[in-house]
């Protein structure tokens, strides 16, 4: 039940983020996508860990992992200029 839950979630934020993106809401680089990106992934991989499907383990870590690259490269380019 409580991998359910978390899983529910992290999927909804990943699909709120995806829609808000599509319709012109959020543009790829804002902080509210990449942070609704990296947390969704975060704990949909950990909802995944939890019930011990591979697959999805590796595809969310993944995905977190992606945005927090570019978490990190908007930090840095910020703190840039």
């Amino acid at each position: 039940m409580t991998s359910t839950l978390i899983a529910t979630i992290g999927v909804s934020m990943l699909l709120l983020a995806f829609f808000l993106h599509l319709i012109g809401f959020m543009k790829l680089n804002s902080w509210g996508y990449l942070l609704m990106n990296f947390f969704g992934a975060g704990l949909s991989c950990y909802a995944s860990y939890l019930i011990s499907f591979l697959p999805f383990i590796i595809l969310e870590a993944t995905w977190a992992a992606v945005a927090a690259v570019a978490i990190g490269r908007k930090i840095y380019f910020v703190s840039e200029n």
